[in-house]
């Protein structure tokens, strides 16, 4: 018999989003990890608030989960968000809506997580995420891996303009005018982006200048999760700085090793991390240096101390399992080029798709545990 085509409509409906829900869902674990990392901040959430005044927000941990679900499935903006909130069971179910509860208002939302990136809150709940017992097993404790990659900014280079104002005035008609910049030399010294004050104009790896923020992540080696991370203005010293900004906030004093590229093969930051009690497990920059008389390789600040050990081999091997970190964050969270403006916000979305990166390994990190 075939069925029919019509439509009719239901006074009552009956949706228990629980049931809805498979039970061998991948968002099932990750929304339990999440909750128990937000559960260990509810103090930090009533600190941003202030008690019975106002009309009530957003829900933070609402508003958290909603902002992982947006990192999780490369969301491109809030209001696509709240669209998708509007009529996706599953994202209702991972949030905590009902079925019969609104999506907030886009605008809404922005102003809320605002509130949220400004409060060091995302900082927190990640490493509220790695100190479950249950995930701080799957961690090393001895062994790490840094590097530092760049985060395109929202500017345009139109708006890189001179910072006493000589060139502002407008070439072309309209809001947008054309902007040329044949034969102007422009610095981070004499030029600052109108949009994005503290974006910088840098290049790296033979890539064309852009305007664009550094970020900086800290991975265990033994399964390659981001346990911090870090964002500075693009300069030639940011990646060492950062490596030892955040080694200094670590917990505990014990030896370590970190792996890292050539780059940081550098005397003075070798030195540096001597003292700190790690061991550098830092890629040889042998390149060549050429001069009229002579060609020889660059003298490096690794050692056959450290290099002579099977563990150097190893670390350098693992380190490069952290571009897999930030290859996620760019391609999946949306983080190619940054969506909001200021180093504090673009830190904290970092930090963010981070953490997310961690929860869509932990559920089979955790099975394969037990």
């Amino acid at each position: 018999m075939r069925g029919s085509d019509e439509r009719t409509g239901s006074l009552f409906s009956y949706v228990d989003l629980e049931a809805r829900v498979r039970r061998d869902h991948p968002l099932r674990p990750i929304r339990e990890i999440a909750n128990a990392a937000l559960k260990d901040l509810s103090q930090d959430f009533a600190a941003l608030y202030p008690p019975r005044l106002g009309r009530p927000s957003i829900p933070p941990e609402r508003l958290l989960r909603a902002m992982l679900l947006q990192a999780f499935y490369g969301i491109r903006s809030e209001r696509q968000l709240m669209e998708r909130m509007e009529f996706d069971l599953l994202f209702r179910w991972f949030v905590g809506l009902g079925v019969d509860d609104a999506a907030w208002d886009h605008s809404s939302f922005s102003k809320n997580r605002d509130r949220l990136l400004e409060g060091e809150i995302v900082g927190k709940f990640l490493r509220a995420i790695l100190a479950q017992p249950r995930v701080k097993r799957l961690m090393s404790s001895d062994h790490f891996s840094v590097d530092g990659t760049l985060i395109e900014a929202w500017a345009s280079l139109k708006s890189f303009r001179r910072k006493d104002g000589s060139d502002h005035d407008p070439e072309g008609p309209g809001r947008n005018a054309e902007r040329g910049f044949h034969k102007e030399k422009r610095s981070n010294d004499t030029h600052q982006s109108t949009t994005d004050p503290e974006a910088r104009l840098y290049k790296k790896g033979g890539q064309p200048a852009k305007l664009c923020y550094m970020g900086h992540a800290l991975m265990e080696n033994r399964h390659g999760l981001a346990v911090d991370a870090l964002v500075t203005q693009a300069t030639g010293f940011a990646e060492r700085e950062a490596t030892l900004a955040m080694l200094d906030r670590r917990p505990g004093r014990r030896r370590i090793t970190l792996g890292a590229d050539k780059a940081y093969d550098v005397r003075g930051f070798i030195g540096d991390l001597r003292q700190r009690r790690v061991t550098p497990h830092v890629a040889i920059d042998g390149h060549v240096r050429s001069t009229a008389k002579t060609s020889k390789p660059r003298s490096s600040a690794v050692d056959g101390r450290t290099t002579r050990h099977p563990g150097y081999a190893v670390s350098q091997r693992c380190r490069k399992r952290i571009e897999e970190v930030f290859g996620w964050a760019k391609s999946a969270a949306g983080l190619a080029k940054v969506k909001l403006r200021g180093r504090a916000r673009v830190e904290a979305v970092f930090t963010l798709a981070l953490a997310a990166y961690n929860l869509i390994r932990l559920p089979k990190l955790l099975g394969a545990a037990i």
